[in-house]
């Protein structure tokens, strides 16, 4: 049996009612030299036999029982069984782009220095697509380079987890996915990038993310408001733009974004001032800290200033007021979701 040149890993869940829009575009990609390793994580409706009948027609699927083992487990068992030096991911409610495969191996076979390639997605049913997903696509397919990657990685996960392909020992070198509290696909974004990992997106419409109410990252605990916070505070912590020397500011002096803020202000980064434009708020003593308007930032040297306001509208306007005062995302600045 020759070796493939890429492996496809599919957890499944009781996933009979996509799944078979999911294989059917795998069996479209212009690019066929792969194999699928379909993981059952235990599901309980038709998905065990569907992949079954499906491997009967096409021996590249490879049905895999695991046993109710969750999620990262799963993943982590594809890692350890792919036969491929690349690794592909894909959901069983989700459908690929007949020339997913193909262009993101070549994009990562030609870009030696990145381990991870993904694309930009389509969300659908459009009727399910509410405002703030939709908003949330919006930057995230605007982040493509892996400088825009450096500069947004605190903002949002950059990167819907089945849109990706990566080495996969790059991946295995760093533990593969946590197991622990975290959600396991930004958690592995931010550990790439702590260890200098480059990860880009090309920019086609390549993967198509069906948006459904009972999604992991709507009822899955690891994906909890509290815990992304908690998660992104640990690598900032550990990030060395916060390491520099440079006095730090908060951008966003409410009452909830100072909650959000003060996780890492416990780990030793106290502000040297807040920013804000809301009037009530100019000339507050919080913390000890002084609240100034934005014009405060005008000025030499430029302190580091982390931007905890959350509304993607306003993150923007702060954003193109960032850059008219001279200061350079990433490297003057970082939003924090």
């Amino acid at each position: 049996m020759t070796t493939p040149k890429v492996s496809i890993i599919l957890p499944i869940r009781n996933a009979a009612t996509t799944l078979a829009a999911c294989l059917r575009s795998l069996a479209r990609q212009t690019f066929t030299d792969y194999e699928v390793l379909a993981i059952d994580d235990g599901s309980d409706d038709e998905s065990a036999a569907m992949v079954a009948d499906a491997a009967a027609h096409d021996a590249r699927i490879v049905p895999i029982n695991a046993g109710r083992i969750g999620l990262a487990a799963a993943l982590n068992l594809g890692l350890a069984l792919a036969r491929a030096p690349i690794i592909a991911r894909m959901d069983a409610d989700d459908v690929m782009h007949p020339d997913r495969l193909a262009l993101q191996y070549q994009a990562l076979r030609t870009q030696h220095d990145l381990a991870l390639i993904a694309c930009r997605v389509v969300a659908f049913p459009a009727r399910a697509v509410r405002a703030g997903y939709r908003e949330y696509l919006r930057w995230q397919n605007r982040v493509l380079t892996p400088e825009q990657v450096a500069a947004e990685i605190y903002v949002e996960s950059p990167f819907a987890h089945p849109s990706v392909m990566f080495w996969k020992t790059a991946v295995q070198a760093l533990g593969g996915y946590t197991t622990d509290q975290w959600p396991e696909d930004y958690e592995l974004w931010l550990r790439m990038y702590t260890t200098g990992l480059r990860m880009a997106k090309l920019p086609r419409y390549l993967l198509g993310w069906r948006e459904r109410p009972d999604r992991t990252s709507r009822v899955d605990p690891r994906y909890a408001r509290t815990i992304f916070d908690e998660l992104r505070a640990n690598f900032l912590a550990r990030d060395p733009r916060l390491h520099r020397g440079r006095p730090l500011v908060y951008w966003g002096a409410g009452r909830v974004t100072r909650q959000r803020a003060r996780r890492l202000i416990d780990r030793g980064f106290a502000p040297e001032a807040w920013i804000d434009v809301d009037p009530d708020k100019i000339g507050q003593i919080i913390w000890g800290v002084p609240v100034h308007t934005p014009s405060w930032l005008n000025r030499r040297p430029r302190p580091f200033v982390l931007v905890y306001v959350t509304n993607h509208g306003a993150r923007d306007l702060i954003n193109s007021w960032l850059t008219e005062m001279g200061y350079q995302p990433g490297e003057d600045y970082l939003g924090v979701g």
